[in-house]
């Protein structure tokens, strides 16, 4: 007898592609219990007879030939002797192998629907399940426009930045596009609208992945907005819910077990996968007598599918903080390299600030020759503007490191200085893309004043709007060194904590080159310089 994670060690498939098995017929459905000591931390796991290793190789070699799994699938269930079903005292009752959120998640209603796929075979009649055997023309052609099921994309805060058609119609019941306002986007509250939403034992059950999936992005405020938004039945099932889900790990890609609803009212089983990524979270539907091998094949080209849904995600208006860094003296100091030297010296402010901005939560906007955009948005467990301030003070450090490297090497005297604005603001987040390139931007004057600032910035200085350091709460801001240099009456420089002044009062209106910053004279900032 061989357990789910022995037999996928042995055989090198994915949890999913052996869940897909058993849907199929090819494998018998486990028998549930709870594992002996020495079989790792599970509660419950499914157990198969010994041959089932062998099964999967005999699929395997199948599929090298270039049989699809339903032509592999009908062969096995026409030609080949049935396995042995296993003969256990404890429950079977799970079809499904899960990666579990807080207990087995496989419903009866789940098993019954799976059963009713093999046992309705060739019938195909409108709003009953499918049979494996009339299956064989499914495909996944690799693509967002051809997923299988109902997809959508959520950020941090849980609000919907993209979803396909299947979610709108069908899964959602919208008859609109995505409205701009992000709070009426809540993926928690709009799963009340779905099919499923009268019916309390089934919004519970598709919540509960939803809620395992993001629990541990959820923080208490954002929680109270989805509650205030909830009638009195809703807001019950969800705390009941949220109460008692265990949280997922963060692996890249993990797999729930669905029941989903056709136009014609029929439950069907599905597969939830759900991939978690820096910009936020992608949830797909996959029907369960689908090859999802092809499927899992795409959603493991990580890179492509963001992209590819951050193409696709709608313009949105949401809070912002721009950071704008540019390179000083940058004509100098290309003047002072060659070529293939000055480039690997801006490919190495790059590389070496990538991992900063990851860990600070900054989504890259664009590289403009030797400056950089860069957006902080809201995050549940922490302060965008907070983010892009630290981020800030650990690219100067990094530019200190980069400065000694290069003065070794190339024996300079003079430092290399990344000049850097900031500012906050509510705009359109939104891309332009064209051919393969994608570039995200905010529109309005949030931006504007960004680069203006890091413009006015010298010798690596970091600038903030009074605007932003305002709307951090005053225990935060606390711990925030900014302030303006000053002169003293006998003309010596003084760095004055907690003030700001305006860009007309530190710049010479005489100067020429001073002319760029009329339009901005006004607007009251400040230089930050540490952070506890």
């Amino acid at each position: 007898m061989l357990n789910s994670k022995q037999l996928i060690e042995i055989t090198g498939i994915s949890r999913a592609t052996l869940n897909n098995y058993v849907a199929l017929g090819i494998l018998p459905s486990p028998v549930i219990k709870t594992p002996s000591e020495g079989e790792g931390r599970a509660t419950r796991l499914g157990y198969f007879h010994e041959d089932a290793a062998e099964r999967i190789k005999q699929v395997q070699i199948l599929k090298k030939k270039g049989q699809t799994m339903a032509q592999i699938a009908r062969e096995f269930n026409e030609s080949m002797t049935p396995l042995p079903k296993l003969q256990e005292n404890e429950s079977s009752a799970p079809a499904f192998i899960t990666s579990g959120f807080g207990g087995p998640s496989d419903t009866m209603g789940f098993e019954k629907a799976r059963r009713a796929i093999s046992s309705d075979a060739g019938q195909g009649s409108p709003g009953k399940l499918s049979s494996p055997r009339m299956t064989q023309n499914l495909s996944f052609d690799g693509s967002l426009e051809e997923l299988p099921g109902p997809s959508y994309m959520v950020n941090n805060n849980f609000e919907l930045i993209w979803w396909n058609n299947q979610a709108q119609h069908s899964f959602f019941n919208h008859s609109k596009e995505l409205p701009g306002d992000l709070e009426s986007r809540n993926l928690l509250i709009l799963l009340f609208s779905t099919e499923a939403g009268t019916d309390p034992d089934r919004v519970r059950e598709l919540l509960r992945p939803h809620l395992a999936a993001g629990k541990k992005k959820l923080s208490q405020q954002a929680l109270i907005k989805i509650y205030t938004a909830l009638d009195g039945d809703e807001l019950g099932i969800l705390k009941d819910v949220y109460d008692h889900v265990a949280p997922v790990g963060r692996e890249p890609m993990i797999h729930f077990p669905t029941m989903l609803a056709d136009d014609k009212g029929s439950l069907s089983p599905h597969d939830l996968y759900v991939c978690f990524y820096r910009e936020g979270i992608f949830f797909t539907h996959s029907p369960v007598v689908l090859n999802d091998d092809y499927l899992l094949d795409f959603l493991s080209k990580r890179n492509q599918v963001i992209n590819e849904l951050l193409k696709r995600r709608k313009p949105y208006l949401t809070d912002v903080t721009v950071m704008v860094a540019d390179l000083q003296n940058s004509i100098k100091i290309c003047s002072e390299l060659p070529a293939e030297e000055y480039f690997e010296l801006i490919n190495n402010i790059w590389q070496e600030s990538a991992p900063i901005f990851r860990r600070f939560y900054g989504t890259y906007g664009k590289h403009a020759g030797d400056g950089m955009v860069y957006y902080f948005f809201p995050q549940s467990d922490c302060d965008y503007k907070l983010n892009a301030i630290e981020c800030s003070l650990e690219l100067q450090k990094m530019m200190k490191g980069i400065t000694q490297q290069w003065q070794t090497r190339k024996g300079w005297f003079s430092d290399i200085f990344l000049n850097i604005g900031l500012n906050e603001g509510q705009e359109w987040f939104g891309s332009y893309h064209a051919g393969g390139h994608v570039e995200f931007t905010v529109l309005g004057e949030t931006i504007n004043y960004a680069s203006r600032i890091s413009d006015f910035a010298r010798n690596g200085s970091v600038w903030a709007t009074k605007n932003m350091l305002n709307q951090i709460p005053q225990k935060k801001r606390d711990r925030i060194n900014f302030g303006i240099t000053r002169k003293t009456h006998g003309n010596e420089s003084v760095f004055v904590t907690d003030t700001y002044s305006s860009i007309s009062n530190l710049i010479d209106d005489n100067l020429p080159a001073n002319e760029k910053f009329k339009d901005i004279e006004m607007i009251p900032i400040t230089e930050i310089r540490a952070m506890d």
